[in-house]
């Protein structure tokens, strides 16, 4: 925990945990000002999100460069943020069809 945190530039004000008997003695000694949430499932949102890349990474058996690897974060990111309706693309379009109709867009715009 101490190596995590020495990595960061920032303290988390939220950290998010199982029900480990250790943890809170643990945090409150490194980040006595975090909160400090156990709940089961909390951070599923967040599993849930990288589950699509974590299912194409598979297959691959991992990124071999650092460039590989910020390729396919880049456009995994976008594929996400365009799914989500964030950009000005396809945005009266429905979610299942959100993606198709932004590709077509883009390809008339190309």
């Amino acid at each position: 925990m101490r190596r995590a945190l020495s990595t960061l530039k920032v303290k988390p004000t939220e950290v998010v945990t199982d029900a480990a008997g250790v943890y809170p003695a643990v945090l409150d000694e490194l980040i006595p000002r975090a909160w400090h949430h156990v709940e089961q499932y909390a951070n599923n949102p967040i599993e849930a999100d990288h589950s699509r890349l974590k299912h194409r990474l598979r297959p691959m058996r991992g990124l071999r460069t650092d460039q590989t690897a910020q390729v396919i974060i880049a456009g995994h990111a976008f594929m996400q943020n365009l799914r989500h309706g964030h950009y000005e693309l396809a945005v009266d379009a429905p979610p299942a069809t959100r993606v198709a109709v932004a590709f077509t867009a883009l390809a008339q715009a190309i």
